[in-house]
């Protein structure tokens, strides 16, 4: 499978609209052929040469922004003198969202960018005739495994490729988006944090916590330092963080929150993949899907019960409980939370059973693969 540019799809989808080729200009600044351009005031005085013939709006596609020198002001220029719509795309490791607030005060849309959701892994495997085959509940199993990078479809499957592919990554991220934009020293104690949160997927979270790890093993961390860590870390996309919302009090909690990877093969690249993990994987692979469709999300938690999620959308809400396997034993410890909040928005138990379809006083049970596959 070709690797195609965002922006080549975006203006696939513009030409599908019947917008006029005239009206639509794309230039990637990593090729040598726009050399010239790389720097804001040659870029600002070519788009307005190629836009002077055009009538109606024009759309103009800049991928890596980041190789133009002062590229900010070009933009906002364009912005004031022309009717049109501007979309760029930029390296984490030169240009993170947190900037784009100060470099265009405000004036902007972000489109977040995830791995692959399950739905979409899945077609990606349709062009592979040796995974095509599969049942789903094989693929979901690879899914949990290897992530969803879209890289991973051209490594033919084999699994030492594609976990070294995953871990260049991982160590390119750390290296470049992280330690060198952070300018972080003590590089062996954010290892040593991110591996501490790889190994507690799915547990909460608090800074003295893994202060006391550390100092336990001879190494010394505030929890000041801790968190600087992990805003790093998140703005690099590398994790993510979950608060805790009180459910009784309807406010967040600022301790013991959750944190969750960005995609589970880079952790799996790094840590290994060990079963035993999976209901901290499941968890995971919900939070970002939950994140994909536009939700808000929190832990939710009302006196002493926890609610895995508690996922915000304007007006809506869902609550959900994420289990592998419900038996006589944990049906209640997963039904009941959700039970005993009194309100009506919908409440989902999702786990892998395949043959259950409980419906508990308005708490309805769901298999995971199927949940993951709806619109």
């Amino acid at each position: 499978m070709a690797k195609v540019p965002l922006l080549e799809l975006l203006k696939e989808e513009l030409f599908s609209r019947n917008i006029p080729a005239t009206n639509i200009i794309s230039i990637n600044l990593e090729s040598l052929r726009y050399e010239s351009l790389r720097e804001y005031h040659a870029l600002y005085q070519e788009l307005l040469q190629q836009t002077r013939q055009t009538t109606g709006k024009v759309y103009i596609l800049l991928d890596e922004i980041q190789e133009v020198s002062g590229w900010e002001r070009a933009i906002n220029s364009l912005r004031v003198d022309l009717d049109c719509d501007l979309y760029i795309t930029g390296s984490n490791a030169k240009l993170l969202s947190g900037e784009l607030a100060t470099l265009l005060a405000g004036r902007y849309v972000e489109i977040q960018v995830y791995p692959l959701s399950f739905k979409e892994y899945l077609t990606f495997t349709q062009t592979h005739t040796d995974t095509a085959s599969q049942n789903i509940q094989s693929q979901f199993a690879d899914y949990l495994r290897f992530g969803g990078l879209p890289g991973i479809h051209q490594m033919k499957w084999e699994e030492e490729r594609i976990f070294q592919y995953l871990q260049d990554i991982y160590n390119s991220v750390l290296l470049k988006d992280v330690i060198a934009r952070n300018r972080i020293r003590e590089t062996a104690l954010l290892e040593a944090i991110l591996a501490y949160l790889m190994d507690n997927i799915g547990n909460t979270f608090a800074a003295k916590t893994i202060s006391d790890f550390l100092k336990s093993q001879g190494r010394r961390l505030s929890t000041e330092t801790v968190y600087n860590y992990l805003q790093a870390l998140e703005s690099a996309c590398l994790i993510h963080k979950a608060s805790r919302y009180d459910l009784k009090g309807k406010r967040i909690l600022e301790t013991q929150e959750k944190y969750y990877f960005s995609d589970l093969g880079l952790r799996h690249a790094v840590l290994g993949y060990h079963a035993q993990d999976i209901a901290g994987l499941l968890e995971n692979i919900v939070y970002l899907e939950l994140l994909r469709r536009g939700y808000t999300v929190y832990i939710g938690r009302k006196d002493a019960v926890e609610v895995d999620f508690v996922a915000d959308q304007k007006d809506n809400r869902l609550y959900l409980q994420i289990c592998y396997i419900l038996t006589p034993e944990n049906i209640d410890r997963e039904f009941l939370p959700l039970e005993q909040i009194p309100d009506h928005y919908e409440k989902l138990v999702l786990s892998t059973d395949t043959l259950l379809n409980i419906n508990r006083n308005g708490v309805r049970q769901k298999n995971i693969i199927d949940w993951l596959q709806q619109e």
